[in-house]
C-alpha cells in the first residue's frame, strides 16, 4: 500500500484540513515532521523572492504535519491543492489586525498562520484601500506579519528594526527581507524589486 492510500492520507480525509505555510528555511518546529524537511521529497509552491509555500494537514487542535511527496497521489496537481489550502485558511482561520508600539499594524490569527495571511491577497486588497497606499510588508516569523503604508518612511525603519529583532528571538523565522502589496496592481512582490 502506498503512503497516499492510507486513510490517514486519503484526499477525502484531509482535503479539508490542508494549509498553507510561508517558509523561507524549510524547518519549523512545531510540525510533527518539521526537522529536517528536504526539497527533495516536499512538495513546495515558489512564493515571492526566496519565500516558499510548503502544504501541512492539521492533525489536531495544535499539531500539524507537513505534507510530503509520497502522501499525495501521483496524478495530484499541486497548483489545485494549494489553491484548496488557501480556501480553507480563508474559511477556517480568523485574521484580526491590530496597532503595534511603532504605529504601524500586525497581522494576529493562532500562532501558527499568521505568515500564512500572505497568500490571501484580498485581506492585503482591503487593507491597501482602506490605508490608501502601497503596503510595505514583514513576516519575521510564522506568528507574526507586520506591515505600514509605504509612504511612510519613519515608521517602516522602526518596522524594520522591529521585525528583525523578532526574527532573531524567533524559533519558527520566515524571512527579514520586506515585501509590498500594490494597491494599483493588488500584488505582493519582493520590495527591493521596485523602485520606492
Amino acid at each position: 500500500m502506498n503512503k497516499y492510500e492510507e486513510e490517514k492520507y486519503r484526499m477525502e480525509n484531509i482535503g479539508d484540513k490542508i494549509y498553507p505555510w510561508v517558509k523561507e528555511e524549510l524547518r519549523d518546529s512545531h510540525a510533527l515532521n518539521g526537522k529536517n524537511i528536504s526539497a527533495k521529497d516536499t512538495p513546495l509552491i515558489s512564493f515571492v523572492g526566496d519565500l516558499t509555500v510548503m502544504l501541512v494537514i492539521q492533525r489536531g487542535e495544535d499539531a500539524y504535519e507537513i505534507i510530503k511527496d509520497n502522501m499525495l497521489p501521483p496524478d495530484c496537481d499541486i497548483e489545485q491543492l494549494y489553491y484548496k489550502a488557501c480556501e480553507n485558511l480563508a474559511r477556517d482561520v480568523e485574521f484580526v489586525f491590530g496597532h503595534t508600539c511603532y504605529g504601524g499594524f500586525a497581522v494576529l490569527a493562532d500562532g501558527h498562520h499568521e505568515a500564512s495571511s500572505l497568500c490571501l491577497r484580498h485581506i492585503w486588497d482591503v487593507c491597501a484601500q482602506k490605508l490608501e497606499d502601497d503596503l510595505v510588508i514583514m513576516a519575521p516569523s510564522k506568528d507574526m506579519v507586520l506591515f505600514v503604508p509605504a509612504k511612510e518612511e519613519e515608521k517602516l525603519e522602526r518596522m524594520v528594526e522591529f521585525g528583525k529583532e523578532a526574527y532573531d528571538r524567533s524559533d519558527d523565522k520566515v524571512s527579514r527581507n520586506l515585501m509590498i502589496f500594490t494597491k494599483e496592481g493588488k500584488e505582493l512582490l519582493a520590495y527591493d524589486k521596485v523602485q520606492h
